[in-house]
């Protein structure tokens, strides 16, 4: 795939980006907004800009494919701004479109990891899709007990709706992308929005690693 020369500020997916964060909103209590939010264990003041140009960044692609799965995690894209997406795997320069992070993201004493992340990140791999792939949430604010920043919790229904005015907006811009649903959650809300995935996989979590891997496969 060619990439784009243009700067990221000023192109076509750094527009997209901003348009998806502004439905969405900040400061709700067991709610973090990753581009609005500052979280009290960010490295930088800046945080939230610098997780608004990774997700651009992630963005700037032709994609075949758009997996949506339920919520950001503490250990994922609270701290990347990328759905799936890990600070180790930033840190060592895993995920295409997005530079080698050079500096931490997190005050942790080691880096955040996902186990979720580096499975879908590997298999994307060894499909020889990630360059084609974008990542998204149902809801894209990561629940989470109040006053317990790293823990995760099930989104309700009310949450959940509060990230539909995104996956509209993110399907509509690719409309040529196969939807595809990671878990349970996500296809019902893609189906209440009249959208219908390609298919409903496995989300890799809690043991569900090999099932995620083998549908996906399936899939191609």
């Amino acid at each position: 795939m060619t990439r784009r020369k243009t700067p990221i500020s000023q192109n076509v997916a750094s527009s997209l980006a901003e348009r998806l964060i502004e439905t969405l909103p900040s400061g709700l209590p067991g709610l973090f907004n990753p581009w609005k939010d500052r979280c009290l264990f960010d490295v930088e003041s800046d945080a939230p800009d610098a997780r608004r140009e990774r997700l651009a960044r992630h963005l700037d692609c032709d994609p075949a494919f758009i997996l949506v799965g339920e919520a950001p995690g503490y250990q994922g894209c609270r701290y990347s701004g990328v759905a799936f997406t890990s600070e180790r795997l930033l840190i060592e320069g895993a995920i295409p479109r997005i530079p080698q992070l050079s500096d931490r993201l997190s005050t942790r004493s080691l880096p955040f990891s996902e186990p979720s992340a580096t499975i879908v990140w590997k298999t994307l791999e060894r499909l020889g899709i990630a360059e084609r792939t974008i990542l998204w949430n149902a809801v894209q604010l990561h629940p989470h007990l109040v006053d317990k920043p790293w823990s995760n919790r099930t989104p309700t229904a009310k949450e959940l709706g509060l990230g539909a005015a995104a996956v509209s907006l993110l399907t509509a811009a690719f409309p040529s992308a196969g939807i595809v649903a990671v878990g349970r959650k996500a296809e019902c809300q893609m189906m209440a929005l009249g959208i219908t995935p390609l298919a409903t996989l496995r989300h890799p979590a809690y043991g569900g690693a090999a099932a995620f891997a083998a549908g996906l496969e399936a899939l191609m």
